[in-house]
């Protein structure tokens, strides 16, 4: 006989022969005698055996003084004797292997020839178990019946609550004994499965408490309950976890396509504002050139500066009003796209979940994992017809008609007095009077919640902002104020401005460039106290102008109502207690050198709101 045939008698494990004095042997007996017959063979092709027929299914590592027991299953003495200690409590000793149960516990007796067929493939090199071998990691579930270092399990039983290795599982597999077992992946939590009252394996769910039961459970403390198995509450939980996930799919797509109009959008803005300011400087273009054929230097002068100055304030409001709806649709888009990671994730999460085997583990962890967030509601995405900006481009066309006729005609009749002229155009317009001549300068003011602190509740279309105790739920944001209680406007303020500040309680009422400081509780971030801010304070007694840090009482009239005038190129900007009149409380002549926002700083429970005027 061979090694070949010798090897597959060896593999042939829970066999038993007869020999020919009828004496019943195990498997490793029969090894036994053979090996002694072919040693010679042995010793030259010894690598060629299978290392693990002669290991001890325990340990894993080579038998040491082996025994054997009466199912014939042979282990290490100290493996199998620490095994058995395991079960003296409950007075029935198993077989590692079959499982077979044995009572009282058997004496072990040493398998002699097992023994010395052993030690003398030790002298052929077999050393240990393979070391390849799939020992379990500190995130890995460990077969329970391995002693010493565990192998990794490959499945856990829940009639056994036992993990077992690949090689522990072959009786699952093999033996009709457990064909009404059921094996699930490897689980940590088995003995979840067990009632802490009736130490009994929970195989039922009360739908009234809302959790797993076992059966003394159900005519116990749970008696008159509505119970059912747990197999068909999972069977119902599953149908409802699918129509979660198909929701959570729809709206994925839904999402997506929102995303999708929105970058159109997007670019749709960028586009027809590129073409509003080309088609302007086109026309402001020809405008100058009528003007340079006119013969008066004067005139060309005059002209040419005063529409220059046209072309840059029209240039200045299309970029502005670009930047204000580009950032409208990219947080829109933001939020919608945080909204579709958060589907996916709660997708993958139900998607494990519904593969889960283990019906209590399923029905413990569903209702957790079920409920769905608030969907943003499509109607709030407001896609608007692609000609943004044409009414830009057709006000300034009519305005280069008009002057052209009034070139024409009554360019004859302008002043040909240089120093008039220059006295004229040094000047800055006169500032207005009465509050109909403000409102010809009307801006209307929204606040960008990105620059909020979490403690200013914004409402009425984001013209009014409260403050509150309670914290909003605000995403993080590099723009926000961590800790002033400010916030600043979405829209940059440039040329001739006006608006008004309806007010209840202590008010800031400023006004701030871009760049000012945001995190932090230094005065860098106050309105005021820094060269990028100019701030009005109002409470019910009197008025304080701030900035940098330099504060000027202010005296005045008390009003609800404060309106701001501000003429950024000639670096004016004023404060007015507005009732039934105007009266002016403070004005600041300056430079500025960058566009302007306007701002609220805020008392506890007070508000601001920024008026809508007409």
């Amino acid at each position: 006989m061979g090694v070949t045939e010798l090897t597959d008698l060896i593999r042939c494990t829970n066999t038993r022969v007869q020999i020919r004095d009828q004496t019943s042997f195990s498997y490793q007996e029969v090894k036994l005698r053979r090996s002694l017959t072919l040693r010679g063979e042995m010793e030259q092709k010894a690598v060629q055996l299978d290392r693990e027929t002669f290991s001890c299914s325990i340990c894993l590592d080579l038998l040491k003084d082996p025994v054997a027991t009466p199912c014939g299953h042979s282990y290490c003495k100290n493996c199998i004797k620490d095994h058995w200690d395991t079960e003296d409590e409950k007075g029935i000793h198993s077989c590692p292997q079959c499982r077979k149960s044995f009572t009282p516990r058997p004496e072990l007796l040493k398998n002699t020839m097992l023994a010395v067929l052993v030690e003398e493939l030790k002298k052929t090199g077999l050393q240990a178990a393979p070391a390849d071998l799939c020992y379990a990691g500190p995130e890995d579930v460990a077969c329970d019946v391995c002693t010493g270092r565990k192998l990794r399990a490959v499945k856990s039983c829940l009639f056994c609550l036992m993990s077992f290795c690949e090689k522990h599982l072959q009786p699952h597999l093999e033996s009709p004994a457990y064909g009404k077992h059921k094996l699930v992946e490897p689980s940590e939590k088995l003995q979840e499965n067990i009632c802490s009252r009736h130490d009994e394996v929970m195989k039922m769910f009360c739908r009234t408490d809302q959790q797993c039961i076992c059966y003394l459970c159900s005519v116990d403390e749970h008696k008159g309950h509505d119970t059912v198995s747990a197999a068909a509450e999972r069977t119902e939980r599953q149908r409802e976890l699918e129509g979660s996930r198909h929701n959570i799919q729809q709206r994925i797509q839904d999402r997506e396509e929102d995303v999708k109009l929105l970058q159109q959008e997007v670019e749709a803005i960028n586009g027809s504002a590129d073409k509003a300011v080309e088609h302007s400087e086109k026309i402001f273009t020809q405008l100058i050139r009528l003007m340079e054929e006119r013969r008066s230097d004067v005139k060309q002068q005059v002209r040419s500066q005063q529409e220059t100055e046209r072309r840059s304030d029209v240039k200045q409001q299309v970029r502005s009003q670009q930047e204000t709806e580009v950032s409208r649709v990219k947080e829109l888009q933001e939020k919608l796209e945080q909204e579709i990671t958060e589907l996916n994730r709660k997708d993958a999460e139900l998607k494990k979940l519904s593969h889960t085997e283990d019906h209590n583990q399923f029905l413990h962890n569903y209702p957790s994992l079920s409920a769905l967030s608030e969907s943003t509601h499509s109607s709030s995405i407001k896609i608007r017809p692609l000609k943004y900006f044409e009414d830009v481009t057709a006000a300034v066309s009519e305005l280069r008609d008009k002057l052209q006729d009034v070139l024409r005609e009554t360019w004859t009749n302008i002043s040909l007095t240089v120093t008039q002229v220059d006295v004229l155009l040094s000047n800055p317009q006169p500032e207005p009077e009465t509050r109909a001549d403000f409102l010809r300068y009307s801006h209307e003011i929204t606040l960008d919640p990105n620059t909020a602190h979490t403690q200013l509740l914004l409402s009425e279309g984001n013209r009014k902002v409260t403050r509150v105790s309670k914290q909003q739920s605000y995403s993080s944001h590099p723009d926000r104020f961590t800790d002033k209680y400010q916030v600043l406007s979405r829209e940059s303020l440039t040329g001739r401005c006006y608006w008004e500040v309806e007010r209840r309680g202590d008010v800031d009422v400023a006004v701030a460039y871009k760049n000012i400081r945001r995190a932090g509780n230094s005065q860098e971030c106050g309105f005021g106290k820094n060269d990028k801010s100019w701030m009005l304070y109002c409470d019910t007694n009197c008025y304080n102008f701030c900035h940098n840090k330099v504060r000027t009482r202010v005296s005045g009239p008390r009003s609800s109502r404060v309106g701001v005038y501000l003429d950024h190129s000639a670096g004016i900007l004023s404060f007015y207690s507005v009732s039934d009149t105007m009266t002016l409380l403070h004005r600041v002549q300056t430079t500025f050198t960058q566009p302007l926002y306007a701002g609220v700083w805020l008392e506890p429970n007070t508000t601001a709101e920024f008026s809508k005027l007409k």
